[in-house]
């Protein structure tokens, strides 16, 4: 597989880019943008200035966090790129997506909609093709997440995905939970550590 990282200093944070989400959702966002920049460590984010991803870049940057915005030229003005942090504009959501894995150690999956999921699906697809060991961690407020662990499940009992994959990514149901998470998986080759699941 390859390797882990060596310390945790940069999380890359996947998540909707609405400005529509549930209020919750929208603060949880800004509470973990406040708790990576007490945390020393960057945030590394699609650039937007809109939804979730907005929220939790101007929250990290609003308490003196580092922030590296990612973002196609295209999106540039449908995203409201924010101008108070560094960003870097691309050229196509694959070398954002590039950007973002080279520049992160670990994942956090906030909600959000089809672009999150695509994001997601890649990366975990990398792990299990052993192409990284870095830690993911999905944040899973209400159960948001829920029915896509259950497909995720689906296709480990119809044998289409070996069982070890559901240590693919650990679970935290709470914001202060979501740093810990990642630091606990930063292990060489490991896989995450098994989180129980309540599915519906």
């Amino acid at each position: 597989m390859g390797s882990a990282p060596a310390s945790l200093e940069s999380v890359c944070v996947f998540c909707g880019s609405s400005d529509a989400a549930d209020a919750d959702f929208l603060a949880d966002a800004g509470a973990l943008g406040k708790a990576l920049a007490a945390a020393k460590l960057r945030l590394v984010y699609g650039g937007g200035g809109v939804g979730l991803m907005g929220a939790c870049a101007r929250a990290a940057h609003e308490a003196g966090g580092d922030v590296l915005g990612v973002i196609p030229r295209f999106l540039v003005s449908r995203e409201r790129a924010l101008d108070v942090v560094k960003t870097v504009v691309v050229e196509s959501m694959h070398e954002r997506k590039k950007i973002m894995f080279d520049e992160s150690d670990g994942f956090v999956i906030l909600p959000g909609g089809i672009g999150t999921l695509e994001e997601v699906v890649e990366i975990l697809s990398w792990r299990r093709l052993e192409l990284h060991a870095k830690p993911v961690v999905f944040y899973n407020p209400k159960g948001f997440w829920n029915p896509l662990f259950a497909l995720f499940e689906h296709t480990v009992a119809q044998r289409l995905t070996p069982p070890a994959f559901d240590r693919a990514w650990a679970v935290a149901d709470r914001v202060d939970q979501i740093i810990p998470a990642l630091r606990a998986n930063l292990q060489t080759g490991a896989e995450m550590s098994p989180v129980a699941r309540t599915l519906t």
